[in-house]
């Protein structure tokens, strides 16, 4: 069987050729336009698919609330406008006549490191991804929990700081105003002379500086906070962490290191570790929903 899968972020579409054994191939990355709204991404898929031969099914990865039943964006932010309510199953059906199959893209993630990655063999585990925002799943009793509305798992919108910073949900103080890779750029080119990708950040150089570094241990308390409010209602035995932002080994090792310390004794169990296919788990999780359609 022949998968095209897509992964569909607010910076970047990623998508890649997956075969039977779930191995990827023929990787691309274009930019996402978000900003030109959800008619414009789903019309560039649309594209993209029309340049292969022979494909027997299209899984997709996106950001947003999906109904994966129905394959229909039922809820997207301002990151993405004019994509809550999208049909993207029943658009991309009608105009290529190929099998489609549509997921959130932290489900799809969470999804992948169930099959393939660092969950492979658990039953219960959360997933929490770090990037423009914060997106979050639930696997309970080896599946996903989605909740009435197919929206569980909307962790980026946690209020973390009551009467906090304005959300693009709409609301005030949530976690992914303090904790997402976005809002630490944000802090660090308020107090930096120079402005900074997340990448650069990191670097030698700009690591060492001590503003730099108070805003990233601030930041990195942040993340804390918002994984002890989970912790304390779920109680998971595991906690599988993505996004680029957590290939960073200090990031990893600050939080290991001072979150044991603020759980309750008989919280302490969990462990909290980095995604093993990183980018690679949405589009196998999408894949491998797809192929069982």
């Amino acid at each position: 069987m022949k998968i095209l899968t897509f992964d569909i972020g607010g910076t970047n579409i990623k998508y890649a050729i997956c075969n039977e054994k779930f191995v990827l191939s023929d990787r691309h990355t274009v930019p996402t336009e978000a900003q030109k709204g959800g008619q414009h991404i789903i019309k560039k898929i649309i594209s993209i698919i029309d340049g292969y031969d022979h494909i027997d099914r299209v899984a997709i990865s996106t950001a947003g609330q999906v109904d994966s039943e129905n394959g229909i964006v039922v809820y997207s932010t301002d990151n993405i406008p004019y994509y809550t309510g999208m049909m993207v199953k029943k658009i991309i059906e009608n105009k290529t006549g190929i099998p489609t199959y549509v997921e959130n893209d932290v489900n799809a993630f969470a999804n992948g490191e169930a099959k393939f990655g660092a969950a492979k063999g658990e039953s219960d585990f959360l997933c929490l991804t770090y990037g423009t925002g914060i997106g979050g799943a639930l696997f309970l009793n080896n599946k996903l929990y989605k909740g009435m509305s197919s929206s569980a798992g909307e962790f980026g919108h946690m209020i973390t700081h009551g009467g906090g910073k304005q959300c693009s949900c709409g609301g005030e103080g949530c976690y992914e105003c303090y904790a997402s890779t976005k809002s630490l750029i944000e802090s660090v080119n308020k107090a930096n002379s120079t402005e900074l990708n997340a990448f650069q950040i990191f670097e030698k150089e700009n690591f060492q500086k001590p503003e730099i570094r108070s805003v990233i241990d601030k930041w990195i308390d942040e993340i804390i906070i918002g994984l002890i409010n989970l912790i304390y209602i779920f109680n998971p035995p595991l906690i599988v962490i993505g996004g680029g932002i957590m290939n960073e080994d200090y990031v990893i090792d600050l939080i290991d290191r001072k979150i044991y310390n603020l759980l309750m004794e008989n919280f302490r169990k969990v462990k909290i570790v980095r995604s093993q296919l990183g980018s690679d788990s949405p589009l196998l999780g999408a894949a491998s929903a797809a192929y069982n359609m």
